[in-house]
């Protein structure tokens, strides 16, 4: 039978990994969201080998490789949700590697995702790492400067990166440079990079307002030499691959951002059930009970356009400009649902007594991360229906 969070039928299979997911985030997730959070810049590598063990880090994988075998968006999308519910950090930490994997999935050749997929299968699964980001071009990803010359037997990458996710922690990179530094995004080339490459370094983690659980750091490449076959796709590919991990990323971040607007509404209603105020609970007030119909109308509706956005290009649709409606709506929803619980609970919700003032800071990277909100706004004005 469906429910209000079961838009389309799911398979046996589906409900399976959605209920661990579930019971995982409420069982080792949610209770570990606030040290995590103190620790600052310490990857919470114990949860993640947890997870690991229950396959979890690597569902998104192809069963060809021993993975889980959900590769379409929707299942990854019916998870994300789920751990982000838990903690968003912690949430999106756990789903990583299906990051990296998609540039690999797009681009790849069968060998190498076996050689680079195939050891994120398993209880002993490393974390890995995608690096674009340049302390000159962020949303403008085509202006990265980092180079990749050709040198016998492959490339020489020289240049530096910054808030990259899990470095550090990292065992394995894909690395965006230009091969051809006078064009744009058609000079662009993907690389697969171990983390112990001589030449590859990494800054002190830097400190951030939420998502803790993840540690950024800056990369620095220092004549990094890649061979090449170690190259993802032909020279100037990458660009267009990069476009492609955006259009799926985009719309699993959406489902992150759903995961953590749900669960700030239930805290919020759950707190509002019980919280007394002039003789009755605050949510027979109306100003609080509209406050929280807003909530639940707002995720009941970013949550069916991330789904569609998933079937879509699950059923390889053109999506760019879908994925940026669904990533927006979603963000801001969190950010608004967030910022409505905190308010909900007054100077409770202020206080790091509470975990809702964690969720509003960890809620505002989802308004920035992949494409932020302007950029975003900007990909639908030029995908207008």
């Amino acid at each position: 039978m469906n429910t209000l969070n079961e838009p389309w039928p799911l398979s046996d299979e589906q409900r399976e990994v959605v209920a661990l997911c579930r019971a995982f985030a409420r069982s080792e997730i949610r209770p570990r969201g606030r040290d995590v959070d103190e620790a600052d810049v310490q990857t919470p590598v114990d949860i993640w080998r947890r997870a690991a063990k229950v396959g979890i880090t690597d569902f998104m994988l192809p069963s060809e490789l021993g993975g889980g075998g959900f590769t379409d968006v929707f299942t990854q999308c019916l998870v994300q949700e789920e751990l982000c519910y838990g903690d968003p950090g912690i949430g999106n930490l756990l789903c990583s590697n299906g990051f990296f994997a998609d540039p690999l999935l797009a681009l790849g050749t069968e060998e190498q995702q076996r050689r680079w997929l195939g050891p994120l299968i398993g209880p002993d699964a490393p974390m890995t790492s995608l690096a674009t980001t340049e302390p000159g071009a962020g949303s403008d990803a085509a202006s990265i400067t980092t180079r990749a010359v050709r040198t016998q037997g492959g490339y020489l990458l020289n240049g530096q990166k910054a808030w990259i996710s899990n470095a550090g922690a990292a065992r394995f990179y894909v690395i965006f440079a230009k091969t051809d530094p006078h064009q744009r995004s058609r000079g662009v080339t993907a690389f697969l990079v171990r983390a112990d490459t001589e030449g590859l370094t990494v800054g002190e983690p830097m400190r951030k307002m939420g998502q803790r659980a993840i540690v950024c750091r800056e990369v620095f490449l220092t004549d990094v030499f890649v061979p090449e076959e170690d190259r993802l796709g032909p020279e100037g590919a990458g660009f267009v691959g990069l476009m492609r991990t955006f259009d799926i990323s985009r719309i699993v971040l959406g489902a992150a951002a759903v995961g953590a607007a749900r669960a700030a509404y239930e805290y919020a209603r759950d707190y509002a059930r019980t919280r007394v105020q002039f003789g009755q609970p605050i949510i027979e007030h109306q100003a609080v009970a509209f406050r929280l119909a807003d909530m639940a109308n707002r995720i009941e509706a970013a949550r069916l356009l991330v789904l569609r956005a998933a079937r879509a290009v699950d059923a390889g649709h053109d999506v760019t400009g879908l994925a940026a409606m669904a990533k927006l709506t979603a963000s801001e929803t969190a950010m608004f649902c967030t910022w409505a619980g905190l308010q909900t609970m007054g100077g409770w919700g202020y206080s790091r007594e509470y975990p809702m003032e964690q969720w509003m800071r960890d809620a505002k990277l989802e308004e920035i991360e992949e494409g932020t909100s302007d950029i975003m706004r900007l990909v639908v004005s030029r995908h207008l229906p």
